[in-house]
């Protein structure tokens, strides 16, 4: 397997953490994470900005490479913009029935509550659509629109709390929507997916923790993380609140270059998901987003990477490799494959490269 290109420790020295969340390109040159530069001005203009003081403590201002600063730092080359690249990459708009709902596959919906996040990424899927003023925080009459379509369609059985981040609203607000879906017979799971734990600890308080159960309907929280050096000390506390509180996790990553295109990063971050109770479920291929070509690899690639971990990972720690068809035609796995056609059946390769015949007699 590949040696790590980067540590997964947190830096060497010590980084002062800012005392509030950085929003302005004149924070970040404060705190010596960006030189100033009128182009970062425009990018911030554009798209927002948040980093937070847990995630400003982990960036080492030293390395030009730093693994946290690039999912978080605004980079100038946000402003190149290619032709390839969609504002709707995954074509929520497509899928769109009422304001705050996607229903892309028959069983489960996403219901996007909120438009804000508690930290953006430079490489977000939704960067046009979310930030603070952004549209797409639900009124209580569209919040009202959007779980009456939700009740009256039996065949939903899972809700996904999107955005936005969902961890950004109240306890009250939670606990209320909660007890909501709960309401509706049909509605069995839901699932948060958030940033917080990673980029905000602290709000995962003991209110925030109950607020996310309801009789009657099983919850889930899925934990998005890039990079094994997110899960300091802070972040695993957050993840044992909710695993402690018996919420399931799973664990979302996306694989950006620059950040965790080798397998040693990868499986360091798979690893210490699996440690916190999290377990690894999707590895999104990056995005078509608008001014992201710098974090985006070959499919090619992602399929190495994943082969060079199978066999070398426990499978506890291994996630589907998926891809996002553009234009809202949904998720398909794109991983490697080690099934060949043959005479006697199949051609099946191990996770060394050895060949072996299967013949399956029927």
């Amino acid at each position: 397997m590949n040696a790590p290109a980067r540590s997964p420790l947190a830096p060497s020295a010590a980084t002062p953490l800012p005392a509030r969340t950085l929003r302005r390109v004149s924070e970040l040159a404060e705190a010596g994470l960006v030189a100033a530069d009128p182009a970062l001005e425009a990018v911030a203009a554009r798209y927002a900005v948040a980093v937070t003081p847990v995630l400003a403590g982990l960036i080492d201002p030293a390395d030009a490479a730093d693994p946290i600063a690039r999912q978080f730092v605004p980079d100038a080359r946000e402003l190149e913009t290619r032709p390839e690249e969609r504002e709707d990459p995954i074509g929520d708009a497509a899928h769109s029935p009422v304001p705050g709902i996607v229903h892309r596959y028959p069983d489960r919906v996403l219901l996007k509550l909120v438009g804000v996040c508690a930290v953006y990424c430079r490489f977000c899927f939704r960067r046009e659509m979310v930030g603070p003023g952004a549209e797409s925080n639900l009124s209580d009459e569209a919040l009202e629109t959007a779980l009456a379509y939700i009740s009256a369609r039996p065949e939903i059985w899972e809700v996904v709390l999107t955005g936005g981040d969902p961890f950004v609203a109240s306890p009250r607000r939670l606990a209320g929507l909660m007890a909501r879906l709960a309401a509706i017979p049909h509605v069995k799971v839901v699932r948060f997916h958030t940033r917080v734990p990673i980029a905000a600890p602290e709000r995962v308080t003991g209110a925030l923790v109950a607020a996310l159960r309801a009789p009657g309907v099983t919850t889930y929280v899925a934990v998005h993380a890039n990079h094994a050096r997110e899960l300091g000390a802070e972040a695993r506390a957050a993840l044992a609140r909710l695993a402690e509180a018996g919420i399931a996790l799973v664990g979302q990553s996306v694989l950006l270059a620059g950040v965790n295109d080798d397998a040693g990063t990868l499986a360091a971050l798979f690893r210490a998901l699996v440690e916190c109770r999290v377990k690894p479920y999707y590895l999104h291929h990056p995005d078509l987003a608008p001014g992201t070509a710098h974090f985006r690899l070959t499919i090619q690639r992602g399929q190495e990477l994943m082969a060079a971990l199978r066999g070398r990972v426990s499978g506890l720690a291994l996630p589907t490799y998926v891809l996002d068809i553009p234009g809202g035609h949904g998720k398909v796995p794109v991983g490697p494959s080690y099934l060949e056609p043959a005479p006697e059946g199949w051609h099946v390769t191990d996770y060394c490269g050895g060949v072996h015949a299967y013949g399956e007699g029927v």
